[in-house]
């Protein structure tokens, strides 16, 4: 009878111990089983010198540049390549302009808007495009993530499925209703201009715009859209003044970019977003033709990059899409 007894309280002990581990799991967040997550180590800080890295040759160093069709648009911000519509590119402009998407392609021609209904733009700055909730669906992402003075509570992204428009004119004006996901940053307000996504495990990305350095938040799949995300900030990078960044559609390159320069990364295969940013960039092709540059986005089909600037400070400047072509 007591070795039973004994057989029995050792078991209960043993219970107890495991759903106390069970519970430190999932308070700590640590069990990608219990919390759906990676765990995520402390801020990580790239340790390179931006002055001494490579030139990458994957792309020509004399760009195309044509003359975009709206000399309309002085205060460009964003670009992204469609997934759906593979000849379009959707640009916004910043800082309080029309809640509206401009389509263009690689010729500058304008094939009309998408307005995004009962959405202000209070800085919408920078867009990104692929996976979303539907798997049978391409999404397009546009960050209202700017804040020069660095005093909103909250920043939000709007996504909504790509529009299917294989003819689409200069008197294409489609309306969308978007979902709004709402974050916040673990230590309040922060300026921000670089956002992009994974299209391998949807996470959203935001890189920040300090001077001398960048730090690197993300949103973790599936973003909420009823309750305020709090971002993780994941890295540190000595990038300043950063304006624009994007991911290949298929995931296995990256680009950033500030007024004067581009990085360029190639993604291992595995490799998660930091790691893949912790490694020392390839400096890209920059023909520094643009006053003010502001955007960047690989081409849909991996044959290049194009760029866009603003030139609302600089009268007699001309709005002009640069593309540089994969050798």
């Amino acid at each position: 009878m007591r070795v039973k007894l004994f057989f029995l309280l050792l078991f209960v002990c043993i219970l107890v111990l495991n759903c106390s581990k069970v519970s430190e799991l999932r308070d700590n967040k640590t069990d990608p089983i219990i919390s759906g997550s990676i765990p995520v180590d402390s801020v990580k800080k790239a340790m390179y010198d931006l002055t001494q890295v490579e030139k990458t040759n994957l792309f020509e160093s004399v760009p195309s540049v044509t003359i975009l069709k709206r000399q309309d648009l002085p205060e460009l911000s964003g670009l992204e390549s469609s997934r759906t519509n593979p000849d379009l590119l959707y640009t916004v402009e910043d800082s309080g302009n029309l809640n509206e998407i401009y389509l263009t392609n690689a010729k500058g021609e304008d094939r009309g808007k998408i307005v995004l209904d009962g959405i202000p733009n209070r800085d919408w700055e920078d867009l990104a495009c692929g996976p979303g909730p539907d798997n049978s669906k391409s999404y397009l992402y546009v960050g209202e993530i700017g804040d020069n003075d660095w005093v909103y509570p909250g920043i939000s992204v709007y996504r909504f499925p790509e529009p299917v428009l294989p003819s689409a004119t200069p008197q294409t004006n489609v309306h969308v209703v978007p979902d709004v996901l709402k974050f916040t940053y673990p230590k309040g307000a922060v300026n921000a201009e670089s956002l992009f996504l994974d299209p391998l495990t949807k996470d959203l990305y935001i890189l920040t715009k300090e001077v001398g350095q960048s730090n690197l938040f993300v949103a973790r799949y599936p973003q909420s859209t009823s309750s305020v995300t709090k971002l993780i900030q994941l890295g540190t990078f000595p990038f300043d003044h950063l304006t624009s960044a994007d991911i290949s559609a298929d995931g296995s390159e990256i680009l950033v970019r500030n007024n004067s320069q581009i990085w360029y990364w190639k993604r291992l295969p595995n490799e998660t977003v930091l790691n893949a940013l912790l490694r020392a960039p390839f400096s890209a092709p920059y023909f520094n033709n643009e006053r003010q540059g502001e955007a960047i986005c690989f081409a849909a089909d991996g044959t290049g990059y194009f760029t866009v600037s603003e030139i609302k400070k600089y009268p007699g400047t001309v709005a002009a899409l640069t593309f540089y072509k994969r050798n």
